[in-house]
């Protein structure tokens, strides 16, 4: 079996990541926890996008971390939604 890293989640939230291999017979996890296999899963995490640029939530594939919450089909970020960049201002002239 291939040793990976793990996202424990319990009660639909990331409680923890393991590096463990799937074998029950050398660890077992928490009772009614979900095992998944963090480079495979998708997470709802913010990115950059569009022009001007701002964020969004986006499914990044091994993003998950602890905290997040998952659905049965993707995790969510529980990072707040980071402040949009600053646009500068343009007067509409050129610089030589």
């Amino acid at each position: 079996m291939t040793t990976q890293n793990y996202l424990v989640i319990e009660n639909n939230v990331v409680t923890n990541t393991v590096v463990w291999d799937g074998d029950t017979n050398t660890w077992q996890p928490p009772t009614d926890a979900t095992m998944l296999v963090q480079a495979t899963t998708p997470a709802m995490v913010w990115e950059l996008s569009g022009t001007p640029p701002v964020y969004g939530l986006y499914e990044v594939i091994g993003a998950g971390d602890i905290g997040f919450t998952w659905n049965d089909t993707v995790l969510t970020t529980n990072e707040p939604r980071p402040a949009d960049p600053i646009q500068p201002i343009t007067t509409g002239t050129k610089t030589a």
